[in-house]
């Protein structure tokens, strides 16, 4: 099997598996309980928070644990805007969110706030003249990906948070990072992002954690009450065998992120080069040195997507059309769509996503696998 779809979920690192194994099997506690072992729980978890939110280079403010990326997105934003009342009813996205982020936006526009959607370039990033343009006296809350999910457009975070903060002192800036945490290291002390994201299955950590970074002197409003867990953010009892494995995962992450980020720029290329010579081939969004170093979104004219993904199945190869949150919903990419691709191009696309068990030496069986299929497939059409 060459698994080739880790935008949508990655192997969890052996260090995670073992964290959440212990602790389903041994540190079974409630970490909020008084006695000794369940302090112990509590303390692991708080040191392993601490060291994960210095991850993200930021010197002061504090990480949320939550259900996911989802979770922490909608946090995000319906918490701050529900600590901003009566500071201003514009909002501002961009038209290639994730469906997380996109699904809120709507949910606002719906009660009575002001949406501005923001076209990307044909790359899929966000121009922050394009931004400037939109910002407003009354605008209360930017949000932005860090990297897209499906093409993997990388956004100028640095740029973008800069730009609001000169025009829009008080707004808040939110930042989808799920598709960049482990790969992409943000410097929030330096990038006055307020709202950071992520999702433990994305960086080879289990499903069911994720964490939102608030800033020092960011309010936000809980989703739902109860125990008033995780300083009253996210009430429910932790879970801690999801937590400690999303927490080894980010420590391997970042103890070898320069060889992760390499092999995933190898795998990358070798597969761009093993695809050269295919005709009425195109990569969709940034040419592939500009992009993500684990995302590569490729048509082929002739050949639907979906045809093409079930065809490399059945050889052991597994890669997507899309976003995988919306993968049963049957229809086209608006990201793709959003860059300005239709018709046959459309169609015809697939999202080729790598991860630290993918190496580069398995990239020509790929490119050769992809090559014999993609002729297959025309030549059926053409009978």
């Amino acid at each position: 099997m060459i698994y080739l779809d880790n935008s949508a979920t990655t192997k969890p690192f052996g260090e995670a598996a073992d964290a959440v194994d212990r602790a389903l099997r041994e540190d079974f506690f409630n970490p909020a309980a008084a006695y000794s072992p369940a302090v112990q729980l509590h303390a692991r978890i708080e040191k392993g928070r601490a060291q994960m939110l210095r991850t993200l280079k930021a010197d002061a403010g504090k990480l949320v644990f939550t259900s996911g990326g989802t979770e922490a997105n909608n946090l995000a934003v319906f918490g701050a805007l529900s600590a901003l009342r009566g500071r201003g009813r514009h909002v501002i996205t961009t038209t290639v969110e994730h469906a997380s982020v996109a699904g809120v936006f709507h949910t606002l526009e719906e009660n009575g706030y002001e949406v501005t959607w923001l076209p990307v370039d044909a790359h899929g990033a966000l121009r922050p003249d394009t931004l400037k343009n939109a910002l407003r006296a009354d605008t209360c809350l930017v949000s932005f990906m860090h990297v897209n999910n499906e093409v993997g457009a990388i956004n100028d975070i640095l740029a973008l948070s800069e730009l609001t903060k000169k025009h829009c002192p008080r707004a808040l800036v939110h930042c989808d990072g799920v598709q960049a945490y482990g790969r992409l290291t943000p410097n929030l002390s330096v990038c006055p992002i307020d709202l950071y994201a992520v999702s433990a299955h994305k960086f080879h950590g289990p499903k069911g954690a994720g964490a939102l970074y608030v800033r020092e002197g960011v309010r936000i409003e809980p989703l739902f009450m109860g125990g008033g867990q995780e300083g009253g953010l996210r009430s429910g009892t932790s879970n801690a065998p999801a937590t400690l494995g999303m927490l080894e995962a980010a420590k391997v992450c970042y103890r070898t992120q320069r060889e992760l980020v390499g092999r995933l720029s190898g795998c990358k290329r070798a597969l761009v080069e093993g695809l050269a010579g295919i005709g009425d081939m195109f990569v969709n969004g940034p040419p592939p040195e500009e992009g993500a170093p684990h995302i590569l979104n490729v048509s082929f004219l002739g050949v639907r997507g979906e045809t093409l993904l079930h065809s490399l199945e059945q050889h052991g190869i597994y890669v997507s059309t899309g976003s995988a949150c919306s993968a049963h919903s049957h229809r086209e990419s608006r990201v793709l769509a959003a860059l300005g691709i239709g018709g046959e191009r459309l169609l015809g696309a697939v999202r080729i996503s790598f991860g630290a068990f993918n190496s580069p030496a398995e990239m020509p069986e790929v490119a050769d696998r992809i090559r014999t299929e993609v002729a297959h497939l025309r030549r059926y059409r053409r009978m």
